[in-house]
């Protein structure tokens, strides 16, 4: 992945600078670089810096790997059309709900937990353009009170939202939120036993994601949407696929820091961010975290 060559690259020295310390540290651990600190815009850690680099990685309004095909191809499971509605949980910085508006026609009513990217989302679906805007909606949403109109789409669809330590309140909002025979579409970055805290690998993680401390039990999913009435027709392990899209972003960042190298304030966002994505995907080549996807279905109404 050589995601240290960020690092190195990003402490290299300009042609007039003293040459650099000959012996590097053996752990990856990531000295900041010093420099005034990025105002923290949400809860969940965004900064205006730490936003422009996501979306340099993963494209405008996404922040994960993937970017807009990922959530097309969950979409596609769930055979949306532009006579669909769909409650999208997971809006992010507005991507997804363009997307799916702009590229199906669906009827999209988003929520993001986070107030500062649900604001910035409402903003990019205003700046869209009229026609669009009568098609995608966004509201803020907390996952402790989760609560959507009732019967009033044909599907659901989330992206990691369900980092809760109660992720059956959400999935009982949905099953609500859902028509008779609807369905649910999951992408989920999952835990398949309890995160130690105490682990050295998991707290290293954690302080850098400090949101992926309450990930959902795969098999605690599967056992809350097949309580609530649903079926799972679909449940796939895409670890493999989430893997190789993050190193596909960070190898094309690199690429360009090859033309242009950024400004130290900007340098100490790259490498931060580097940190987290090489543990996280050191935790997921283990086996200790999965990214999956569901679908599942529900029963029709009775007759």
């Amino acid at each position: 992945m050589r995601l240290m060559a960020l690092r190195s690259r990003m402490e290299r020295p300009r042609p007039a600078s003293p040459a650099p310390d000959p012996t590097p540290p053996a752990e990856p651990d990531f000295v900041p670089i010093a420099v005034e600190p990025d105002a923290v815009e949400s809860a969940g850690g965004w900064t205006r810096r730490r936003l422009r680099m996501a979306e340099a990685l993963w494209g405008e309004g996404f922040l994960a790997p993937g970017g807009p095909d990922a959530v097309l191809r969950l979409a596609a499971s769930l055979g949306l059309t532009a006579a669909s509605s769909l409650l999208l949980l997971g809006v992010g910085s507005g991507g997804p709900t363009l997307r799916l508006a702009g590229d199906l026609g669906v009827w999209v009513r988003g929520y993001e937990s986070d107030p500062y990217l649900a604001a910035m989302a409402a903003r990019r679906i205003q700046r869209a353009g009229v026609a669009l805007a009568k098609r995608a909606t966004v509201e803020h949403w907390t996952p402790a009170h989760p609560g959507f109109p009732r019967r009033a789409f044909h599907h659901a669809l989330t992206v990691e939202a369900l980092r809760t330590d109660r992720p059956e309140d959400i999935l009982a909002a949905l099953a609500q939120a859902v028509r008779p025979g609807g369905q649910i579409a999951l992408l989920e970055t999952v835990a398949p036993a309890s995160l130690d805290p105490a682990d050295r690998a998991v707290a290293a993680w954690l302080r850098l994601d400090p949101a992926s401390a309450s990930l959902p039990d795969p098999a605690r999913v599967v056992r809350v949407l097949e309580r609530l009435g649903f079926t799972i027709r679909l449940a796939e392990d895409v670890s493999a696929r989430h893997m190789r899209q993050a190193v596909g972003g960070w190898r094309r960042l690199l690429r360009e820091l090859d033309a242009e190298r950024p400004d130290a304030p900007h340098a100490a966002v790259l490498v931060a961010e580097a940190e987290l994505w090489l543990r996280r995907i050191r935790l997921m080549r283990a086996g200790r975290i999965r990214m999956m996807r569901w679908i599942a279905i529900g029963r029709e109404a009775a007759a």
